[in-house]
């Protein structure tokens, strides 16, 4: 605030020199911290989440570094505290205090940012929760590179390369997140319903235990209003990807022997290198007769309101990506740049994050998908929607496979009768913290030109109306159902 004192009620345990900048007191994380008098309001305030399970040893000596140079309660491991109950404990104490007058309080709130070490199931794991808590003035997020492929960090310029944990090379990065700009990205709500099998299990199976991104993708209650008597319904998000068929397959054997035998996947490059094996042993460069045609119908809704479509899948169609950011597989951008002079691509524009639409490429096999490593390569477009619904034919195969956000797992899918349908939609968006170079783009960027048809200003103006229609219970993710405010807190300054 202007003209405000620095002068401040707070902790007395803070960092010397420039860490003050990110610095959080106790009392601020803590209700029952004494309150005393600090001389120094936080420019960058930060909460730091890091999967300590992730990047091999790295997640926990990132911990460690984190610690000695912040306030330990302002650094949490997710393999010991979920993310929803550390920001519910924050919010209601920041509220309770901004209400009593707390200077810093408000500061704090105002100019946090969060970061979050981990895989990219990590990173959407809390953008799930951020998304379903429905701030006011939610936090954005930065993202630490620490799994395998990390195409939510490199979309947003943090890299891909695991980093170092020295105190030197954190310092620099909080560095960076202090001036770091923010962009809007948007966030896609999935269902997945089927009818209740006469016998089998219908249940998402996971590589040995349950991924990161089906925290949020989990069966919703008896009382949801999404929940239809006699079906199995289960929701999530992402914010990278959704895929199907052959990567998924591809990355569901690797997840599988990671989690069989953790010491052989210590250091990135190796396991890059074990994921390539495992591409050529599933046959994924090889022919066959897998295709999506033959397992699912896909319907496409272009904005909203509108009618839905049935698209055609050629039949050599073997995996299908639903992209949301320019970064796949490590870095590859498989929808490309569109050019309005080939008849084809006359219907599509660049992939902006934050336009409402989602683009749908289609790849034949992994010789296919090398063409990403040309000038201008792309997969096969196939569409470019504000919804995308999967509906699988009866009997088609016992079972396929899926992907959010690098977490696979595979899908059973009942023979007996009735179809399975999965279906994406827009649901909002969240902010996220972008350092240079930055390959997501934003559609009002000033120096990017424009698009070359008003779809994108028919889906930006119809989506809040769009949304608006739906019921409450459509109107999350499932990632925060163990945030609910106290009675005495007023739910109007927050949410």
């Amino acid at each position: 605030m202007e003209g405000e004192a620095e002068i401040v009620v707070g902790s007395c345990a803070k960092p010397c020199g420039p860490l003050e900048e990110y610095h959080i007191p106790d009392y601020i994380l803590k209700p029952d911290a004494q309150q005393v008098i600090v001389d120094h309001v936080p420019r960058c305030p930060v909460v730091v989440f890091i999967n300590s399970r992730s990047g091999g040893q790295l997640g926990s000596s990132l911990i460690k570094t984190y610690r000695e140079l912040l306030n330990e309660a302002q650094v949490f491991d997710l393999s010991e505290e979920a993310p929803d109950k550390v920001l519910h404990h924050l919010y209601v104490n920041l509220e309770r205090l901004k209400m009593e007058g707390d200077i810093l309080a408000v500061q704090i709130w105002r100019t946090l940012r969060l970061i979050v070490a981990g895989g990219d199931g990590t990173a959407s794991w809390l953008l799930g929760v951020v998304s379903d808590l429905k701030l006011a003035h939610p936090p954005p997020v930065a993202t630490v590179p620490l799994g395998t492929g990390n195409n939510l960090p490199f979309s947003f310029g943090w890299g891909k390369k695991n980093p170092s944990t020295d105190q030197e090379a954190v310092k620099s990065f909080l560095g960076l997140v202090k001036h770091a700009k923010e962009i809007k990205i948007d966030s896609w709500h999935i269902i997945l319903r089927m009818r209740i099998p006469k016998e089998g299990p219908c249940d998402p199976i996971a590589p040995l235990e349950l991924p990161h991104s089906l925290h949020a993708f989990h069966r919703v209650s008896s009382g949801d209003s999404l929940n239809m008597e006699g079906y199995h319904t289960f929701r999530g998000g992402f914010w990278n990807y959704f895929s199907m068929g052959m990567d998924a397959e591809v990355s569901y054997a690797f997840h599988s022997e990671r989690k069989r035998n953790p010491e052989k996947f210590k250091n990135q490059l190796t396991n890059q290198g074990t994921y390539a094996k495992l591409g050529l042993k599933q046959g994924w460069f090889c022919a066959s007769l897998r295709n999506l045609a033959q397992l699912a119908k896909v319907k496409i809704m272009k904005r909203p309101g509108s009618q839905w479509e049935e698209i055609q899948i050629h039949h050599s169609i073997r995996s299908i990506v639903c992209l949301n950011l320019p970064s796949f597989s490590g870095g590859l951008n498989p929808w490309g740049m569109p050019r309005t002079r080939r008849a084809a691509d006359r219907e599509y524009t660049a992939p902006f994050v934050d336009d409402g639409l989602i683009e749908v490429v289609g790849f034949r096999d992994a010789w296919h998908g090398l063409v990403l490593l040309a000038p201008n390569g792309h997969g096969t477009r196939i569409a470019q929607a504000h919804r995308i619904r999967f509906e699988f034919h009866k009997g088609a195969a016992d079972h396929t496979f899926m992907r959010v956000d690098g977490e696979p797992w595979k899908q059973p899918l009942p023979t007996d009768d009735d179809t399975v349908v999965v279906e994406i939609s827009h649901l909002g968006q969240v902010a996220m913290l972008a350092n240079e170079p930055c390959r997501s783009k934003s559609i009002n960027d000033p120096s990017l030109p424009s698009p070359s048809h008003d779809s994108h200003d028919d889906a930006k103006e119809d989506v809040e109306e769009d949304e608006d229609e739906w019921e409450d219970g459509r109107r999350k993710f499932g990632a925060a159902d163990t945030f609910k405010l106290p009675d005495e807190i007023d739910i109007a300054h927050i949410s």
